[in-house]
């Protein structure tokens, strides 16, 4: 067979060897599927240089996706190319700290944040903290369990040198012993260089077995301030795990509209400790007292549970929280997330809540069981995601001010002064009981828990600071004004006489 080309030469086909034919094919076929992937090689980077210089030249084409069609923030930018890490800050180290926290999640993370500001003030290596497994809640979590370890070394890297474990001479395996100590609780930058840094000359180890509370809130240098803001907000980062389940949870509230988180501190726990038993049994009041003297570090151990109550000191009950929030204009339809774990009585206690409000969802209600499984028994990652869906939230309202009420709002803040609403609780608790026992009808009621609560929503405000006393001032996770606004604009959003009343 012949065929005659473009230049009248004639070419025989039956002489080309016929192997040749399939590779020339899959020759032309290898060319085509490279160049194709070169072309759209070229195409996304041409895309990332026209955002990088030109941001809003993409706009349009972004704000055409429907946003419960987009990922979450955090999750929108994993899905980039992560940012370059910080260069790592040289320094002769002192020694090492290890640190073991102590107390809940909340608790532990402000702690954590505390830490590495002492490691950064005494140049010390930072081993990554322990989490306490001996509290109420035996939660076997490590830190890896709910933060991300390698985000939280890599982050902060240019600030302080953090490690996974001591060196291997350091160990007990060889017979080194670290010298512990619990450091003063509230002390301020002095005490840690004059007190604490000569400690690591002698021992090289120094191991902090508590660490709540162990920082000033108030009287530390600006940069040192901004510092403990960016290991809270940006260096403390959940596992993949939790944050995948906890953005979850937030996109089933948030697509059926806007939603309150009540952080319904009513558990066992915690009215064990406070000797709060207004609205229990005798039989409850009981077993919650035996609770109370089987652990030690709980000192106080007789306690006048209405003396308390009247001094603002117990937590809202189910049935008076259900009543401020009726008075404060939430109707029928308001969409309720419990942040909390199991409460004191279980549903008995909660029936008066969900007869004033039918939406009243739990993790445990929205989710799969299966979904949850790999966090039962792990209260510290349970409270991750209630931790998260709160900092979400429309609007959160706490019934006790203790830890997670006071890191929650102080993320709420640095988030754009997100609405939060702090009970009075010794003010509704003289409401509760002249409304209860027909002494002030609803109306009046109703009208003086607004009023009562009409600075307590959030706003801006300074940190109030009692020299002394740092237990009865403001805390500073709850209200870091260092690091929500700059220069003269501080002074504008705050002011100088707007200063704290919380209780």
């Amino acid at each position: 067979m012949e065929v005659r080309s473009e230049n009248n030469i004639q070419v025989r086909c039956d002489k080309i060897p016929s192997q040749l034919i399939p590779r020339t094919r899959l020759q032309v076929w290898f060319f085509r599927v490279c160049s194709s992937i070169l072309l759209w090689t070229c195409l996304i980077q041409l895309l990332a240089v026209c955002e990088l210089w030109h941001p809003r030249l993409l706009t349009g084409l972004t704000n055409r996706i429907p946003w419960t069609s987009r990922p979450p923030l955090r999750l929108q930018h994993s899905l980039h190319s992560p940012p370059p890490l910080p260069l790592p800050r040289n320094y002769r180290s002192n020694g090492f700290l290890k640190v073991s926290c102590n107390g809940g999640l909340n608790q532990m993370r402000a702690a954590i944040c505390d830490m590495v500001i002492v490691a950064r003030l005494l140049n010390l290596t930072l081993v990554v903290p322990e989490l306490d497994k001996t509290s109420f809640w035996a939660d076997p979590s490590d830190f890896g369990d709910i933060f991300d370890v390698s985000h939280f070394i890599d982050s902060l890297r240019d600030e302080v040198r953090i490690i996974k474990r001591l060196p291997k001479k350091f160990s007990r395996k060889y017979g080194f012993q670290a010298f512990q100590m619990s450091p003063v609780s509230w002390s301020n930058e002095k005490y840690y260089l004059e007190q604490i840094l000569p400690l690591f000359s002698k021992h090289k180890v120094v191991h902090f077995n508590r660490t709540d509370t162990r920082l000033a809130n108030n009287g530390i240098q600006l940069d040192i301030q901004k510092l403990r803001c960016r290991v809270n907000f940006q260096g403390l980062k959940f596992t993949p795990e939790i944050e995948t389940l906890g953005y979850k949870l937030v996109r089933i509230l948030q697509d059926k509209g806007p939603f309150v988180a009540l952080h319904l501190r009513y558990e066992m726990d915690m009215l064990a400790f406070s000797g709060c038993t207004h609205g229990c049994t005798v039989e409850e009041a009981e077993e919650l007292k035996r609770l109370r003297y089987a652990y030690p570090w709980w000192r106080e151990k007789e306690i006048m549970s209405e003396e308390r109550r009247q001094q603002g000191l117990c937590p809202l009950t189910p049935e008076e929280a259900t009543l401020v929030l009726q008075a404060l204009g939430f109707d029928k339809e308001t969409q309720i997330y419990i942040a909390s774990g199991e409460i004191y009585g279980s549903e008995r206690r909660l029936a008066s809540l969900r007869a004033a409000f039918p939406h009243i969802v739990k993790k445990e209600t929205i989710l799969d069981p299966a979904e949850l499984q790999q966090f039962q028994n792990h209260s510290s990652q349970m409270a991750a995601l209630d931790f998260m869906v709160s900092v979400a939230s429309n609007t959160f309202i706490p019934t006790y001010y203790g830890n997670m009420a006071k890191v929650v709002e102080g993320h709420r803040r640095y988030l754009g002064f997100k609405r939060s609403i702090l009970p009075d609780r010794k003010k509704l608790v003289e409401l509760l009981d002249l409304h209860q026992n027909g002494t002030l009808p609803w109306n009046d009621f109703a009208l003086a828990v607004r009023q009562v609560h009409e600075k307590r929503m959030g706003q801006p405000f300074r940190r109030r600071i009692i020299p002394d006393k740092p237990k009865e001032e403001d805390y500073f996770y709850a209200n870091p004004e260092e690091c929500l606004c700059e220069g003269t604009k501080c002074e504008d959003l705050v002011g100088p006489s707007n200063s704290s009343t919380l209780h």
